[in-house]
């Protein structure tokens, strides 16, 4: 058999073993973390604590592998040859990407690591026959898959045609968001996606949109190698996981261990998930050697995402990328009008806004909205609105040195669609609407009350 056609063997839905001996033809056999597709006469298994196995094949070469597909639970024997061990370059920073993600997510940092991506040539690659069925036992038909082959493929290129067209008639980074998520989540088997953007000033990931959850997430934090986004984000590399019940499982139970000892850190704002995702992929956007953000995709399917996928996708991160790095530095000057003043009389509903100075962030009716730079920007707003001002522009956003907003790449504009979708979930009587480029309005549907707490 070739190796293409085990492709879905390797997404390690189904976990893989590998059997060995010494020089004294005494076996081992024990479980492997990841089988990874070389080429067709070659893979390569993740070593992290093998040392069995290790010992066993500098004295006797050979192993055998045994693979399942996930959708038939046909198992699958490669018969090998080690070759060599290796403990840096692409493939070993892309199989070490894998194991780190999953680290994270489990709260095994420093204990689940590869220690080198094991080189093996395949000798054989056969189908074990009969292995789960009983004598004259008739076999099960596997599920419908989606179609793989040049039809879908003709279809994702044209997907892929039609989103160039929408980032290049993004006149907003509002349309570009809602373009590059309405176009992935159409195009995949995933329903769920999320785009995060990179603070530089803080040094994380802010959520900035979404599609598919219940609530959008817009403003939840991840540091920079936290999980599997902070991780993609940490080391500039795509990753996916395939089959996440069991590490989803594990981490819970990590997790909740560590919330009975005090150590967990509450968000103040949720990152959205599928609880049930068995399969995950996220993509970094870089521009011009610079981390942009992250896009990353989760599906309840767990063979959603394979390896053209993840290549379609980083053909679209990377046009994204330059798309957002564009439309983030465009001058935005732009006369408008002057916006008249409110006139209807309002409701008698009101809106009580906090100010914490210790950690410069703002409650709205006791509850939290944002923090940092948009906590500022949003203060700012509604002081000078309590004064009878309406209509705000970018650019005097950009010279108040109050602000704290950095020099270069300020993001104004990603920050200012942050602050928009947080008032649209937590006050959404109290809006920011654009009316040209660069300029916007404060619209109310409520009074508000301004108070500051240290």
């Amino acid at each position: 058999m070739r190796l293409s056609d085990l492709m879905h063997c390797f997404e390690g839905v189904t976990p893989a073993s590998i059997a060995t001996c010494d020089g004294e033809g005494v076996p081992n056999v024990t479980l492997l973390s990841q089988v990874h597709y070389v080429d067709e006469g070659h893979v390569a298994l993740s070593c992290q604590f093998f040392n069995k196995t290790r010992r066993n094949v500098d004295q006797n070469p050979y192993a055998s592998v045994r693979l399942w597909d996930p959708t038939t639970l046909q198992p699958y024997a490669l018969q090998l040859r080690f070759l060599r061990a290796e403990t840096e370059g692409p493939l070993f920073e892309r199989m070490s990407s894998r194991i780190d993600a999953i680290a994270r997510l489990t709260g095994m940092e420093g204990i689940f690591k590869l220690l080198s991506a094991d080189v093996y040539q395949v000798l054989s690659a056969t189908k074990v026959d009969g292995a789960l069925l009983p004598p004259g036992a008739v076999p099960l038909q596997p599920r419908p898959r989606l179609a793989t082959g040049g039809e879908q493929r003709r279809a994702e290129l044209r997907g892929l045609q039609e989103l160039s067209g929408r980032i290049c008639r993004a006149r907003t980074l509002e349309e570009l968001f809602d373009a590059l998520l309405e176009s992935v989540t159409s195009l995949f088997a995933a329903q769920h996606a999320l785009l995060l953007l990179h603070d530089e000033q803080q040094q994380c990931l802010v959520a900035i949109d979404s599609k598919g959850y219940e609530r959008s997430g817009a403003g939840a934090e991840v540091s920079l190698g936290e999980g599997l986004i902070g991780s993609v984000a940490a080391t500039r590399s795509p990753v996916k996981l395939s089959g996440m019940h069991a590490v989803r499982r594990y981490a819970r139970a990590v997790q909740q261990a560590a919330r009975e000892g005090g150590t967990a850190t509450l968000r103040e704002v949720p990152l959205p998930a599928l609880d049930d995702a068995q399969a995950q992929l996220a993509m970094p956007l870089v521009a011009n050697d610079r981390l942009v953000g992250v896009l990353a995709l989760e599906s309840r399917d767990p063979l959603a995402f394979e390896d053209w996928h993840e290549a379609f996708l980083g053909i679209l991160a990377n046009q994204a990328a330059l798309a957002i790095a564009v439309l983030t530095e465009r001058d935005d000057e732009e006369d408008g009008v002057p916006v008249a003043p409110d006139a209807a009389p309002l409701p008698a509903r009101t809106r009580r806004f906090t100010w914490f100075a210790a950690d410069e962030s703002v409650f709205v009716d006791g509850e939290y909205l944002t923090r940092n730079v948009p906590a500022r920007i949003l203060w700012k707003l509604l002081n000078e609105h309590a004064e009878g001002r309406r209509e705000f522009t970018n650019r005097e956003l950009r010279m108040d040195p109050g602000l704290g907003l950095p020099s270069l790449r300020d993001n104004l504009e990603s920050r200012l669609i942050l602050l928009r979708k947080r008032l649209e979930e937590r006050c959404p009587d109290v809006r920011l609407v654009p009316v040209k480029r660069g300029r916007f309005v404060l619209e109310r549907d409520s009074e508000i009350v301004l108070e500051s707490k240290p």
